[in-house]
């Protein structure tokens, strides 16, 4: 009987430091407990075979493992890319069939191709190079297959927070070698329940605009020598601030801004939890959220006025949410990141005159937070609607809190933090 290999990666939620990883800047975010996972059996030829759930196979041979040009922004790219770099690395690979599926859908905003390609990482990892990488080094691969094969310019950070898993602070000043640092705070001791909201907004088709931000970044740091903002005093940008704008024009020098602030933010956010200021926390949350809008401007895509989604939640957040259910839900809605599960309706006791506001949100939590979480249990269960994505209680003890990646081998479970 053929054995079959099971394999998972999260998706993740970037609670701080948008846009700052590819400037080697700081960066705290969390994996969640929407997934990619994989069956795999073994194959006796050089063929990987993918079949991901709602989209056609691809295939790749492992002798031509070269950069193909009409594979940019494909699934194959991303395949390709990950196993050229175990090879180069000295790994010995084999063929495989891997059955994926994934409650992280692409262009939610929660990494849905960081977790593809921590799962094709970590695949290859454990059954063919006998776990010599680590969560960093595999996280390291795939950004390089994002980059070098798939064609868009992303940083470390995506992949790091699926790799590693749980709520991680990151400073990737040395890109090579990151300092991660696991950031252990239990939300629903304080009454709160991390949340993700649904924007409906899609950036599957923004890989342009996203690409302009490190560009326009970069050209900021090449007016002082620099190849990234990290390197640049921040007195002197703003000493230098009319010289920059003649030369890279207004948004970089916002956006040079929104870098600044983003990371001296990351690392007072980081210290408040460790202090357990979680109002200074969630300071910092709102405020990076102003400033990703105000500054860094990557709420709303360019020219589009009839289509506002995630500035239209972040406002409506703002203004309903509240009052309308637990407290955390401010912090997310703060960045209104867009996610695939459930409809509910979040009207509590709180919410008396008050207008409900509807929202599709699922909670990422531990036992020890259920009194919280029971909140969007009775508020779903009060909805009487029908929901998309997984159905599970968000107190139920298998809703783990910020999913680390996990490895299933025959016969047993291995959690890999």
């Amino acid at each position: 009987m053929q054995t079959i290999y099971r394999f998972s990666a999260p998706g993740r939620t970037e609670i701080s430091g948008n846009h700052t990883d590819h400037q080697h800047g700081c960066v705290l975010a969390a994996a969640v407990n929407m997934q990619t996972t994989a069956e795999v059996t073994l194959r006796d030829d050089e063929c990987i075979r993918v079949a991901s759930e709602g989209y056609a196979p691809v295939e790749i041979r492992l002798d031509d493992l070269s950069i193909h040009e009409d594979e940019k922004n494909t699934t194959a790219a991303i395949v390709r890319g990950v196993a050229a770099a175990f090879q180069q690395r000295g790994c010995e690979l084999r063929g495989f069939d891997a059955s994926v599926r994934s409650t992280v859908l692409p262009g939610s905003g929660l990494s849905s191709s960081a977790a593809f390609e921590v799962l094709i990482g970590t695949i290859l990892n454990e059954l063919f190079f006998d776990r010599k990488l680590t969560a960093v080094e595999i996280a390291q691969i795939g950004q390089y297959a994002e980059n070098v094969y798939f064609g868009k310019p992303s940083g470390l950070m995506d992949q790091t927070a699926s790799s590693v898993g749980g709520l991680v602070f990151i400073d990737f000043a040395d890109p090579q070698t990151p300092l991660v640092e696991r950031v252990e705070f239990d939300f629903a001791h304080c009454g709160y329940t991390p949340c993700i909201l649904d924007s409906g907004a899609d950036h599957a088709d923004l890989t342009d605009e996203y690409a302009a931000i490190p560009q326009e970044m970069r050209s900021v740091a090449r007016c002082f020598g620099k190849e990234v903002l990290r390197e640049v005093n921040e007195a002197e940008f703003y000493a230098q601030l009319k010289q920059v704008r003649e030369q890279t024009g207004d948004r970089a020098v916002l956006r040079a801004m929104h870098f600044f602030d983003e990371n001296r933010r990351v690392l007072e956010q980081v210290q408040a939890l460790k202090n357990g200021d979680f109002e200074g926390f969630l300071a910092g949350v709102r405020a990076s959220g102003r400033s990703s809008w105000m500054l860094l401007q990557n709420i709303i895509p360019l020219g589009s006025t009839a289509h506002q989604q995630m500035a239209l939640a972040q406002a409506l957040a703002k203004s309903c949410w509240t009052a309308a259910a637990p407290a955390a839900c401010t912090a997310a809605a703060s960045r209104a990141r867009s996610s695939p599960s459930c409809r509910m309706r979040c009207s509590g006791s709180s919410a008396a005159g008050r207008r409900p506001y509807w929202a599709r949100a699922v909670a990422t939590c531990s036992p020890s937070a259920r009194p919280a979480a029971r909140v969007w249990r009775n508020a779903y269960a009060k909805s009487g609607t029908r929901g998309h994505g997984p159905r599970k209680d968000p107190a139920d003890p298998g809703c783990l809190p910020l999913l680390p990646r996990r490895v299933f081998r025959p016969g047993r479970r291995v959690h890999r933090p």
